[in-house]
């Protein structure tokens, strides 16, 4: 049981850092405007699609033939629970890579004032959450969760300030 339940947190670690990776690729594509460097985030969330089958597939394989209780059983579907957010950083990061290429054909717009704090706390949330997985750091794991609100508002702020741009700018909201 302990074996298998290492093997899941392995898995799920590596794909935490493809997730950061990925995350950061789709941001620097945007940034930059590069067609390449969006097409490399397609394709790395694949793997991370991959990772989230093979972690799906373990941890049902482990329920079925080891019948978890207690801590193990909550460690196996945490671990599930955790694999499922990750493979939505890699949709989410694929989405913005997807922007990319889409705003390519269009002039540079200046990003809302308050995008760089919610990307910023995006990534130090994403970090922390693994780092507190890792560490097993119900602190570090409260202060994740906590962070979650203050991204809700980053990305509220952003919607008002586009909106705003939108109404005051008609001509670069295309």
């Amino acid at each position: 049981m302990d074996k298998r339940l290492d093997g899941l947190r392995e898995r799920l670690l590596r794909m935490g850092g493809l997730a950061e990776s990925i995350l950061e690729k789709a941001l620097q594509s945007l940034a930059d405007r590069d067609a390449e460097l969006a097409a490399q985030v397609k394709e790395d969330d694949l793997a991370i699609d991959r990772l989230d089958v093979e972690i799906d597939q373990a941890v049902l394989e482990l329920i079925a033939l080891q019948a978890p209780v207690a801590d193990d059983l909550r460690q196996a579907l945490a671990i599930k629970v955790a694999a499922v957010d990750l493979e939505r950083v890699g949709d989410l990061a694929r989405d913005i890579a997807d922007s990319t290429v889409a705003l390519l054909e269009r002039p540079l717009v200046q990003p809302p004032a308050a995008f760089a704090d919610l990307v910023e706390e995006s990534r130090r949330s994403l970090s922390a959450a693994l780092t507190a997985f890792a560490d097993a750091d119900a602190d570090k794991a409260r202060w994740v969760l906590q962070s979650d609100d203050r991204i809700d508002d980053d990305e509220a702020l952003v919607i008002r300030e586009s909106l705003q741009r939108i109404r005051t700018e008609p001509e670069s909201s295309e």
